[in-house]
């Protein structure tokens, strides 16, 4: 098991959340839904922003996206998930560009198109990016 942090404050807004203010799994698995995965077999545990992954039939990327789509969520603050090879995030920061992301995780600005492309559908343009927000980058 991987265990990542997310900021809490940033991302998106939780369609349902619980009295404590983390979202909800049902809630949680319509972002996972959201990126095309079948969370029929998705264990989905919340507790305290503290997010737990399990089962679940999907490939590497798609089980990364997951863990991106979960813990972009506002009120997340960790995701733990089962990953056959281990992930590489970056996190965002203020000012950062996918270019700047680019450069410094594979070694070329020119290359952003392919962190936009790994990180679809969550991003739609690859300016719109903030800080908190959470990456992924391709092999």
């Amino acid at each position: 098991m991987g265990l990542w942090s997310f900021l809490t404050g940033s991302g998106k807004e939780a369609s349902e959340t619980d009295e404590s203010g983390s979202p909800t799994a049902e809630a949680l698995a319509k972002e996972v839904e959201s990126i095309g995965a079948d969370t029929s077999d998705l264990k989905i545990e919340v507790e305290d922003g503290n997010v737990k992954l399990s089962g679940g039939s999907m490939d590497d990327e798609l089980r990364e996206k997951a863990i991106l789509a979960v813990g972009n969520v506002e009120g997340v603050s960790s995701v733990e998930a089962d990953t056959a090879v281990e992930p590489v995030f970056h996190t965002v920061g203020k000012g950062d560009t996918l270019w700047a992301v680019a450069e410094k995780a594979l070694g070329n600005g020119s290359r952003y198109n392919e962190i936009f492309e790994a990180n679809k559908p969550m991003l739609d343009d690859p300016d719109k990016i903030y800080p908190g927000q959470v990456l992924r980058i391709p092999a």
